[in-house]
């Protein structure tokens, strides 16, 4: 391995970066960037540096492989510093994960059950009581515009669908057609089909079935099946020679350090249940 270290202007006085080239194995000629506290302290990743420093210094523009600030995140911070300060309404953050679905209030009779203690008193029910209540349409399209990050913070490449997934309804895009079937997977438990009406393509606005997602109907294949098993396999096994690499890395760097090498148990059993 080779290492190189030096002062990181970005952090407090006394900082260390340290950049460790890997030489040989299957990692050969790739990185890792590690940071030293004053006192010694070693830190891998920059979540561990952001719980360290606390509330001494804001590292939401920090870039942790170059140890340096990101003027462009900078400016991003301070501009949404400064339109916070100047709103008013200052209320707590919204934590709520559940989808941007706007339920819209019934407009058909409801029901009511007057509950009294006489012994002749009968509950009435109304059998054709709606149980879900209209939902707002192409509810999907205030999902565009979202964008996954990594703990890098460094932009997630967005997976591309089948060419026999094509998008209903105006503005849909890619992405939204991705948010709304992930969407429909995770919220509804009937299949997933599209929508089954030719009709919709002329006034999707009628005729949209909002109980599927904003796309053409489609037809899973068993070569679907297929060539999505072949992918998880390659993926698996990439990963598993990912893990090897990196364990084996880790043993090597402790034992250069001098240190006494770690347990592994888990990691071998991470790979044998990949």
């Amino acid at each position: 391995m080779e290492k190189k270290r030096w002062d990181c202007s970005a952090l407090p006085k006394g900082w260390k970066m340290e950049e460790v080239t890997r030489k040989s194995g299957l990692s050969a000629g790739k990185s890792d960037v590690y940071y030293f506290s004053p006192s010694g302290k070693k830190f891998r990743s920059k979540p561990q540096l952001a719980r360290y420093l606390g509330n001494q210094m804001d590292l939401s523009s920090f870039d942790f492989r170059t140890g340096k600030m990101l003027m462009s995140k900078l400016n991003k911070n301070r501009q949404r510093l400064r339109y916070d300060n100047n709103n008013q309404n200052k209320g707590k953050p919204d934590l709520n994960t559940s989808l941007p679905v706007r339920q819209t209030a019934s407009i058909f009779k409801q029901p009511v059950t007057k509950v009294t203690n006489h012994p002749n008193n009968k509950v009435k029910t109304d059998p054709q009581k709606a149980v879900d209540q209209p939902r707002q349409l192409f509810w999907e399209k205030k999902l565009s515009g979202l964008n996954a990050y990594d703990i890098a913070e460094e932009l997630v490449k967005t997976m591309e669908l089948p060419k026999g997934l094509q998008g209903v309804g105006p503005g849909c895009t890619d992405k939204t057609l991705l948010s709304a079937i992930a969407s429909a997977l995770h919220t509804s438990a009937a299949p997933i089909t599209g929508q089954l009406s030719a009709a919709v393509e002329k006034n999707p606005g009628v005729w949209l079935n909002t109980g599927q997602p904003l796309c053409k109907a489609f037809i899973v294949t068993d070569e679907d099946i297929r060539k999505q098993e072949e992918l998880v396999y390659s993926v698996r096994k990439r990963l598993e020679e990912a893990l090897m690499a990196d364990m084996l890395a880790h043993v090597e760097e402790a034992a250069s350090e001098g240190e006494p090498p770690k347990d592994e148990g888990n990691g071998s059993e991470d790979m044998e249940t990949v």
